[in-house]
């Protein structure tokens, strides 16, 4: 458990009462309970057995429907939610015009800011700052970063959309005046170059602490090592080996297997004279410094760090600023990394304050059903 707490940087100790209650293995039985099975990859993260997510979607909204017992859920579709009245109703936009509702209990699960085109824009910050609530600026996480100064143009037009695999990527510890330094991150894995810099799994799992860097230094300085497996002594004692009349190039590869985008990448990082240069060229194939200046835009990423603080809520989820509303998902200032984790932490906060709401109510029947509906 407190590998996978560690997923969620800053926001962990808030998370940790609610995803005890719910965690990746209740994700996985509770998929089960809807007839998908999964499985766990080589990356250590778990998909559906079938790798679609659309079984799994329908299966629930059916539950959701249909439960064995009580009321199901009526879903009222076109309704966009833009605050409150004067007199405290909810306030949807809707086909018909708009609409108010008053509600003794409300659960506001809104999500981020990086699926505009799918409703989920950001638009709830400001109705929800109205309303004296706190709410950490949405930026962009799991998501590419620019290269400074970005690619040559050579480079970019013919290494772009190229794979990184078979990499490490390290972002070196960055603390303020007054704090302790947080670990390194380092991570092996893959990312792919972008016309203006990197992106892919690796880098996602990164975007935290390459955000962080950005903020204290104006840049974030990571090292890619483009050998894991190969200490620097053997990556010395190959590079400095006779190359008779290859090129470098051609003794690079036949040696340590480097071709591609990584010869590329050393040859866009590293001057001439460094190249020829055994233990300059061999720190870098084992620690290549890249500086990164700036997140894609939030329309391009996965997923938005920030959100409704902790501190404005409750130990339930309930505004402080609004009695009777109560804030799950990815609209909480929460961050974490693809792969399973941003989804637990949605469903977990969602329960969590779908309880929450339930108990307000005074609803002990809802609070028993729903314990034992979202446990598996």
């Amino acid at each position: 458990m407190n590998q996978f707490m560690g997923r969620y940087g800053t926001g962990a100790e808030s998370l940790v009462p609610i995803l005890e209650g719910f965690d990746n293995q209740a994700v996985c039985a509770w998929a089960a309970s809807l007839g998908i099975d999964t499985f766990v990859g080589s990356s250590g993260r778990v998909f559906p057995s079938d790798m679609k997510a659309a079984p799994l979607l329908r299966a629930w909204l059916h539950r959701l429907r249909h439960p064995v017992s009580g009321v199901g859920v009526v879903f009222h579709h076109r309704h966009r939610w833009l605050g409150w009245s004067d007199g405290g109703q909810l306030v949807f936009d809707t086909p018909s015009g708009s609409v108010h509702v008053n509600a003794r209990a409300t659960v506001l699960a809104l999500g981020g800011g990086s699926w505009s085109r799918l409703g989920s824009d950001g638009s709830w910050v400001g109705p929800l700052v109205d309303a004296g609530v706190q709410v950490v600026p949405l930026e962009a996480s799991n998501c590419g970063f620019g290269v400074d100064g970005g690619w040559s143009g050579f480079f970019h037009e013919k290494y772009a959309g190229s794979p990184l695999k078979s990499i490490a990527l390290h972002v070196p510890a960055q603390h303020e005046q007054g704090e302790s330094a947080p670990a390194w991150f380092a991570r092996r894995g893959e990312c792919v170059v972008t016309t203006t810099g990197l992106e892919g799994s690796v880098v996602y799992a990164a975007s935290s602490a390459i955000r962080r860097a950005i903020k204290i230094n104006g840049h974030a300085l990571i090292h890619l090592d483009l050998l894991p497996d190969w200490s620097f002594e053997r990556v010395l004692a190959a590079v400095g080996a006779s190359r008779g009349s290859r090129s470098l190039s051609s003794h690079l590869k036949s040696r340590l297997k480097l071709d591609g985008v990584k010869m590329g990448l050393l040859h866009e990082q590293l001057t001439p004279e460094s190249m020829r240069d055994p233990r300059t060229l061999a720190a870098a194939i084992k620690a290549l410094p890249i500086k990164l200046s700036q997140p894609r835009p939030i329309d391009e990423a996965i997923s938005t760090a920030g959100g409704v603080c902790f501190d404005s809520m409750t130990a339930d989820a309930m505004l402080l600023a609004k009695p009777g509303v109560f804030c799950a998902g990815e609209m909480l200032d929460w961050d974490a990394p693809t792969g399973g984790y941003l989804l637990t932490a949605c469903l977990a906060t969602g329960r969590w304050a779908g309880l929450a709401a339930a108990r307000y109510l005074g609803d002990q029947t809802l609070v028993r059903t729903g314990k034992a509906h979202l446990s598996g």
